[in-house]
């Protein structure tokens, strides 16, 4: 794993000073934890920041992790996402070095495995260990919504609020009328999302469940002929869920209704979102979907399309009420219904997706990088102060 700054490879020899700060990303450079890690230290000009990635071995992320720690000698550490390889790193190394650590998380990880029932009884144990250990050893807790900051501050735990985050200059409106053509879009109303679609066989579900079975309530609706013709699902991501997704079409009779376009690269990600019409942001009702922004709705947002959110998590907060649908508890099996009547008053009143366009001021307010970098520039600042205080 080659260590990375902005600009330039890490060279040896580092010149150690209060300035150096390592941000350590579990996740590949392509990650959206690196995009991230980039679009900060990009605006982050009062420190010396060097990134390092994870690679695919756990093990071998730790030592690499390790080893670009005890190179750089960094005055502070900033984690991205808890996950073994970086916590138990840069965790290890602050005890030894005593330099100050912060670490950021998307997530209520331990209920994240307990929902999901991938793990069984000692993965959610060993996960509940690795979150603890995380807020326990970190100066400074940073998480991506509002709820989780509320939740952490009941239990005790003061953490500060940097959402996820997107670069509004690169998801301004892009013209997708060539790329609309080519797969068969012109005149249609296209309703999709974007992700991971990972199957749960616990909950017996997987992103996109609610996008596919919304089109095939469409597509059964009798006497609307028209209405269905104009109506296509767009499935951006892949993942063990597609599988399980593209069966589910098949059973309904609506193969040709949604198009699956499996990975898309982050910077092609513009124009293939201008695809879409109306973007779905779902988050379960429980402290899982409680607590995200998702890194998902300020891409929307940026790239000014229209969007029927869930009423839970960051998306209740920032969006419109109208676009904001009701969900209740883990599966809502009546809200692919929810969504079909709001589909349906958009078909009926067209001019409502104009709103779409005041959704890019919304995310130029709260999740613009260069607003989120100067609040990860004040993190990294307190926490470099309180630890010297302490010393």
């Amino acid at each position: 794993m080659t260590p990375m700054t902005p600009g330039a490879s890490m060279k040896k020899g580092i010149v150690i000073s209060n300035k150096t700060v390592a941000f350590i990303v579990n996740g590949g450079r392509d990650s959206a934890m690196g995009f991230r890690a980039r679009d900060f230290a990009a605006r982050i000009s009062k420190y010396d920041i060097h990134i390092a990635y994870r690679t695919d071995s756990k093990i071998r992320s730790i030592l690499s992790f390790f080893n670009f720690l005890v190179r750089l000698r960094p005055t502070a550490t900033y984690v991205f996402d808890v996950s073994y390889s970086g916590i138990l790193s840069a965790g290890f190394y602050r005890l030894v070095f005593g330099n100050c650590l912060i670490v950021e998380t998307g997530d209520a990880i331990t209920e994240l495995v307990r929902s999901s029932g991938s793990r069984g009884i000692p993965g959610v144990w060993l996960t509940q260990f690795l979150e603890n250990t995380a807020f326990w050893i970190a100066d400074r807790v940073v998480v991506r919504g509002t709820f989780h900051q509320e939740l952490l501050a009941r239990q005790g735990i003061g953490a500060d609020v940097i959402q996820d985050g997107v670069d509004t200059g690169k998801f301004a409106l892009a013209d997708a009328g060539k790329l609309r053509k080519e797969h068969g879009l012109e005149g249609v109303l296209t309703i999709g999302l974007l992700g991971s679609s990972i199957w749960s066989e616990k909950l017996q579900m997987c992103y996109g469940w609610e996008l596919v079975e919304t089109i095939g309530l469409l597509a059964d609706s009798g006497g609307e002929g028209n209405m269905v013709r104009g109506i296509k699902g767009i499935m951006i991501g892949g993942g063990s869920g597609i599988l399980r997704l593209k069966a589910r079409c098949r059973e309904l009779g609506i193969e040709d209704r949604i198009i699956f376009l499996d990975f898309i690269p982050y910077e092609q990600l513009p124009r293939y979102l201008s695809l879409i019409n109306v973007c779905l942001s779902t988050q379960t009702n429980d402290l899982v979907g409680q607590v995200r922004t998702t890194g998902k709705l300020p891409l929307y947002l940026a790239a000014g399309r229209y969007i029927l959110a869930s009423d839970v998590g960051e998306a209740a907060r920032v969006l419109e009420p109208e676009m904001l649908v009701p969900y209740d508890d883990v599966k809502d099996e009546q809200y692919p219904q929810k969504l079909a009547e709001r589909i349906r008053t958009i078909l009926s009143h067209p001019e409502i997706l104009d709103q779409a366009e005041a959704n890019i001021a919304l995310a130029k307010k709260h999740f613009d990088y260069s607003v989120l970098a100067e609040r990860a520039n004040r993190v990294i600042e307190a926490a470099i102060k309180a630890r010297g205080e302490q010393r």
